[in-house]
């Protein structure tokens, strides 16, 4: 026979780290996002996130975006939505402009493909 305790034996769960709420992403929008071209990607961040746009790096048919500190939850949302992911290795969010790659690369992408700042095609 089981008895019944009269102390609570459930642990009660620890504050989250993060006073942030988890921000709500647009998978559909992602979807459509993640197929843009590298040409309209940027023209889609420099009219609708300007912020962005400034700080985008073009890395073959890729874009880059880095932040010195981790960006906001609603900055990250953002750029889900945009279709852009976290690449832990080089800590920067990549998009792949319809161009996903297989399999990660073992190499320095800028120096095999080049890079320049986003803002160079819209001079």
């Amino acid at each position: 026979m089981k008895t019944i305790s009269t102390k609570s034996e459930l642990q009660s769960r620890p504050e989250p780290l993060s006073t942030e709420t988890r921000a709500k992403i647009d998978f559909t929008k992602r979807r459509l996002n993640r197929s843009l071209n590298t040409w309209r990607l940027l023209n889609l961040l420099r009219c609708s996130a300007p912020q962005m746009f400034s700080r985008a790096e073009v890395v073959g048919k890729w874009v880059w975006i880095q932040f010195q500190v981790e960006p906001p939850v609603a900055v990250r949302q953002r750029l889900a939505e945009l279709g852009f992911h976290w690449n832990n290795v080089r800590q920067t969010w990549q998009h792949p402009c319809g161009t996903p790659a297989l399999d990660g690369a073992n190499y320095d992408p800028r120096k095999r493909y080049g890079s320049f700042a986003a803002v160079q095609m819209f001079n």
